[in-house]
């Protein structure tokens, strides 16, 4: 990897996502050498990742450089690097482009779609985790009412036209408030020879409410925000199959559509050399001490999704949200400091700024500490929150541009197929 030798402590961070980033943040300029190891040479403000897949905002406003995040920091160094395995008793990483010693480990993969071991769902449906998968999403959905100008066959034209969102996360809240947006604003004015008035939204959630981590007065708010925009909500029905033609449900329900969007879920990103059960949750989260150490080690630690830390107020482990993890990077840069000084680390405490989600234009829903929201105020609070953790100055300006544009013109701009989208299936 031609990583400098050093007679500091090296650290290593495998992900650049919102934990491995406070965490690089935090060690700069500390007499430490940190090597942080990622797929992409970028970090995703995932948030915002439904907005590309609708074509509200381009990939590059909600990425940004890892290397220009962390150039001005000595004794840094990143790696475009697949992480094979960790080999925990020699302290070193296996990469496909080499293999590197360390002093302390710090995980922080992140998490992945959970299809909850349906091989069908798996190769059929869309995910929605990165850029990549964002940008087949919408290529896919342009493509589809592409195809349906051209069908005579109505089945086939109303299949390409339905869309199932399967989670009734702000994920999928989120994404089914775009899309009923489209259906309103845009689509008449792209498709007029099209009868886009038959485009179906339908948003499927297994328990008896959306938004189910929020209040009670939020998820009912949402629910009356969708149904308003059109969108069909489906609640207590849990999807069985989707073989690429066909939704079928525990219930009678089914779904004939093309477009399957699976937002029901995620699981952690494991690592080989930590996969061992005595690690690890049913959710591949691995489990860590009040200081992020993995069970059973003292030099490795795991932080954001991947990690679960188990207390009486979340006995599951924390919410797999940016928060938790941006607070556990920038506490474990003190508390691998304090460890190699050999000084006593500080136990790890969340403090919980609230939760939000968007429903669309003048449409949200807020729930903080002491006070809750919904409607117009909320919108634009969530849009400043959303601006305000964008990295960089330029992301900032070209998404509130675009917003703005967006909400004066009805318009979303980025209505573009640059890399026609196939799925490939696997047989």
């Amino acid at each position: 990897m031609n990583i400098p030798r050093t007679s500091y402590p090296r650290i290593v961070i495998i992900g650049g996502g919102f934990a491995g980033v406070a965490l690089a943040k935090k060690l700069s300029k500390q007499e430490v050498q940190v090597v942080l190891l990622d797929k992409h040479n970028y970090h995703t403000f995932q948030p915002l990742l439904y907005q590309v897949s609708t074509g509200g905002l381009e990939p590059d406003s909600i990425a940004y450089p890892i290397r220009k995040i962390l150039k001005d920091f000595p004794n840094f160094y990143f790696r475009l690097a697949d992480v094979k395995e960790i080999d925990t008793k020699k302290n070193k990483v296996r990469t496909n482009i080499g293999n590197l010693k360390f002093d302390y480990l710090v995980v922080a993969s992140g998490s992945k779609t959970n299809y909850f071991g349906n091989s069908n769902i798996e190769k059929y449906s869309m995910a929605m985790k990165t850029i990549p998968q964002s940008l087949n999403l919408r290529s896919l959905i342009l493509e589809n009412f592409e195809e349906a100008l051209l069908t005579s066959d109505l089945n086939e034209r109303d299949a390409l036209m339905n869309f199932v969102i399967v989670g009734g996360g702000p994920t999928g809240v989120e994404l089914a408030g775009a899309l009923a947006e489209i259906k309103k604003g845009i689509l008449p004015k792209d498709y007029p020879d099209l009868d886009t008035r038959s485009a179906q939204i339908n948003i499927i959630q297994s328990s008896d409410c959306i938004l189910k981590g929020m209040s009670e007065k939020a998820s009912s708010r949402a629910e009356d925000f969708l149904e308003k925009l059109g969108v069909n909500v489906w609640k207590n029905v849990r999807v069985t199959n989707y073989d690429g033609k066909i939704v079928t449900t525990n219930t009678d329900l089914t779904f004939e559509t093309a477009t399957v969007v699976w937002a029901a879920g995620v699981k952690g990103a494991t690592i080989k050399g930590l996969e061992a059960e005595e690690f690890m949750t049913n959710g591949n989260r691995l489990l860590v001490n009040e200081f992020n150490q993995v069970k059973g080690f003292d030099a490795i630690f795991a932080i954001g999704d991947i990690a679960c830390m188990v207390n009486e107020e979340f006995p599951n482990g924390l919410p797999m949200m940016a928060q938790p993890a941006i607070q556990q990077g920038e506490q474990l840069g003190d508390n691998i400091l304090k460890l190699i000084e050999e000084k006593s680390m500080v136990p790890f405490s969340y403090k919980d700024k609230g939760a939000m989600a968007t429903i669309g234009r003048n449409k949200a829903v807020v729930d903080l500490k002491n006070f809750k929201f919904q409607g117009v105020f909320a919108w634009y609070v969530w849009m400043f929150v959303h601006l305000f953790f964008l990295i960089g100055f330029r992301n900032r300006m070209v998404v509130f541009v675009n917003w703005v544009y967006n909400y004066v013109r009805f318009d979303r701009e980025a209505r573009l197929i640059i890399r026609p989208f196939k799925k490939h299936y696997n047989s």
